[in-house]
């Protein structure tokens, strides 16, 4: 089993007593002044545009983050808590190996509080098949120098202390991931940037682009307008919704995706692993995270059907884990009742749902608990403190758009990270902020452009865990 470790701390010293998940309910904490002017605002408070935020700021320029909500109170703080290298899209990996470091460097600056730990991710397979599919990516880990392994049968054993009893033939592992505490981690790297001079306003919307010739001049928010040059649009599952108004079209459905929290448990297991049908972390206050690895649900809206034959690829590849839903929730982006413009001196559609809260599945987490019991019969049914749901925003090919908008000058787009987003979010942020700067990116970005879907590129699928 791999050691938490994380220079030299130990788990016991990362306080999370009080730590709690974020909702509409949580306290306001950032509500600084509305500035008349800044060189750039960073639409979505999550780890994409806080990280952004933070190297804007230490590259010097003047930034201000405005969620409409909480900082993290969506998709940034209801994911698994995954910082993994392994299994990434082979665009993706470079930019990811870059987030690993500075996740470490980001829990050094905090003080422990991001709660990052080295304690590797597994993947095991159940089934030869399976098993290969797993090695398949072995090579894209060896062209970049991880050290990557295969595990046997008795290497999971041991792994998990003894206490499993499942019939998996085999696992790949990557020793050198990490874990986070998507709660607490979001919130301490906004108060880094916000030590670095950047400005931040929770229950802040931003309702249009202020435009001339095809050019930003500044942004109007629901308290006032703000002069600038550069928009950095981050806001997850309502990226869509927003550039669609300007006349962006981004092919982007949001996925809902259930997590629950089980109370203190013996550690059997330190680090991140997930099979065909169940992933679990170690969690700083003792517990563990469960999801599913085979289930998601989609809502059913008028983006959805829209968008419907873009999905198709992805679709045959994961059909047997997508649960068609009704109709969207009202408030939420691809309900029917959403509206698609709206006048910027009227509450916008990011007012009217400050925080989603998607319904978690509960047929789901009945489900993990009774496959966490099968898996881990020494260890006896867990007993679940809280359970959530987060809305994933999710592309076709299942990688991310991280790049200039060719018709609105002053554009950035930095969406759609499909689940994947915690972990290589300060890589992207790094990314964003030089490219807002004027600076090399640093990464070979091509994977991730805008054009790709009207193009005429053919799609390449990337993972779906």
């Amino acid at each position: 089993m791999v050691a938490a470790t994380q220079m030299g701390r130990r788990e016991g010293d990362l306080v999370t007593g009080e730590a709690s998940r974020i909702t509409i309910e949580t306290p306001i904490e950032f509500s600084d002044r509305l500035p008349e002017e800044v060189d750039a605002v960073i639409i979505g408070g999550g780890v994409i545009g806080v990280f952004s935020a933070l190297y804007l700021a230490r590259l010097g320029k003047r930034v201000l983050i405005c969620e409409k909500g909480r900082i993290a109170g969506e998709q940034s703080s209801r994911n698994w808590g995954w910082i993994r290298q392994h299994g990434r899209d082979r665009a993706e990996l470079p930019v990811m190996m870059q987030s690993l470091r500075l996740w470490r460097e980001a829990d050094s600056e905090t003080n422990g509080q991001c709660g990052v730990f080295t304690v590797g991710t597994h993947y095991l397979a159940s089934t030869g098949p399976e098993m290969a599919e797993h090695e398949s990516w072995l090579s894209i880990a060896r062209d970049h120098g991880l050290d990557t392994r295969v595990l046997s049968s008795n290497e999971i054993s041991d792994m998990f202390s003894g206490q499993a009893d499942y019939p998996w033939v085999g696992g790949t592992c990557t020793p050198n991931d990490a874990r986070g505490e998507p709660w607490v981690a979001v919130p301490a790297v906004a108060r880094l940037a916000r030590a670095a001079g950047a400005l931040i306003r929770e229950d802040c919307a931003v309702r249009a682009l202020d435009m001339a010739a095809g050019r930003i001049q500044g942004v109007v928010t629901e308290n006032g307008r703000v002069a600038c040059e550069q928009v950095v649009l981050a806001g997850g599952a309502w990226s869509s919704l927003f550039a669609r108004r300007h006349g962006i079209d981004i092919p982007q459905l949001s996925v809902r995706a259930t997590v629950a929290q089980t109370a203190q448990l013996p550690e059997f297991f330190a680090g991140n692993a997930v099979d065909e049908q169940l992933a679990l972390r170690r969690r700083a206050d003792g517990g563990y995270s469960l999801a599913l690895g085979d289930r998601n649900g989609v809502y059913l809206g008028p983006d959805a059907l829209r968008h419907f034959r873009t999905y198709i690829p992805l679709l045959r590849k994961s059909w047997r884990g997508i649960d068609l839903g009704a109709r969207a929730p009202a408030g939420f982006p691809d309900a029917w009742g959403t509206p698609r413009d709206w006048a910027e001196d009227r509450e916008s559609p990011f007012e009217g749902t400050r925080v989603l809260e998607p319904a978690p599945d509960r047929a789901e987490v009945s489900s993990m608990i009774d496959r966490f019991v099968k898996r881990f019969p020494g260890i006896g049914q867990p007993e679940i403190l809280n359970c959530w749901a987060g809305m994933i925003d999710a592309m076709p090919d299942a990688v991310p758009i991280v790049d200039r908008v060719p018709a609105i000058a002053g554009l950035v787009v930095a969406t759609g990270m499909s689940g994947h987003g915690f972990g290589i979010g300060p890589g992207f942020g790094r990314i964003v902020a030089r490219m807002v700067a004027g600076e090399d990116a640093e990464h070979d970005l091509e994977r991730f452009r805008f054009a790709r879907f009207s193009d005429g590129s053919p799609l390449e699928l990337g993972s779906t865990l």
